[in-house]
């Protein structure tokens, strides 16, 4: 039987996602007109038709037409507009 690691311990003790403790980032697409990023670390770049997003190991860039960032927290993002690319970087 393979050893469980902390984090993963930690989340079936207290019924919490792994992603969550670890904070790493969570993307939530619905359709093409709403994305939420949760657990991210700021944003780097800001446009129209594309913004970059620090997900800590990674940059999340995200391409379309429109975009708007319409709400942000310490934890979550919320960008609207048509979002026709999401890449990790």
């Amino acid at each position: 039987m393979k050893p469980r690691g902390l984090l993963q311990r930690a989340a079936e003790t207290f019924d919490l996602p792994a992603d969550a403790l670890a904070g790493l980032p969570k993307l939530e697409l619905v359709g093409d007109g709403e994305l939420r990023v949760e657990n991210h670390k700021g944003i780097l770049a800001y446009g129209r038709e594309e913004i970059h997003i620090s997900g800590g190991g990674w940059v999340i860039k995200i391409a379309g037409e429109g975009l708007e960032l319409r709400a942000m927290t310490g934890i979550e993002l919320l960008i609207t507009g048509k979002v026709s690319q999401i890449t990790l970087v």
